[in-house]
């Protein structure tokens, strides 16, 4: 299995072979249209990320010791964005995704290309996540 680490070195390689940001949307659309979608019946208050401007859900589930996560937008580009984060944390240990740092947002240039609106739902979207983890990790200690 793919660390954390590997899969974020993943996601900033392949951003690299884009020369504009233009085609860098293009891709988080193309990626947000592979995104594991959550049930319906998840899409439920409780799993909508506050501070967004546009909707989000977020479900996280445990199976065995690892974190499996699925998500839906009603924004093309914040469900790409979503899709980024679900591909480098699901699958994972709760521990490895607390763990982990998230300095790949930066090294893509994704945070000073989004509106300001949009970057703080980004940091909304890590923040769920990591409160995720909190709360799975607790389940398994």
């Amino acid at each position: 299995m793919e660390s954390i680490a590997e899969r974020q070195q993943e996601v900033i390689e392949e951003f690299s072979l884009f020369e504009d940001w233009m085609q860098r949307y293009e891709h988080m659309i193309d990626l947000g249209k592979s995104l594991p979608l959550i049930a319906e019946e998840h899409k439920t208050d409780d799993n909508i990320i506050k501070g967004c401007q546009s909707k989000v859900w977020v479900h996280a589930s445990l199976e065995g010791d690892q974190l499996i996560f699925t998500a839906d937008s009603d924004a093309i580009i914040t469900k790409g964005i979503i899709a980024i984060l679900i591909r480098v944390f699901s699958n994972q240990h709760p521990k490895a995704i607390l763990e982990a740092d998230t300095n790949f947002i930066d090294e893509i240039g994704l945070k000073e290309h989004l509106s300001p609106t949009r970057a703080n739902g980004l940091v909304s979207m890590i923040k769920q996540i990591k409160m995720y983890a909190v709360a799975f990790q607790t389940q398994l200690n």
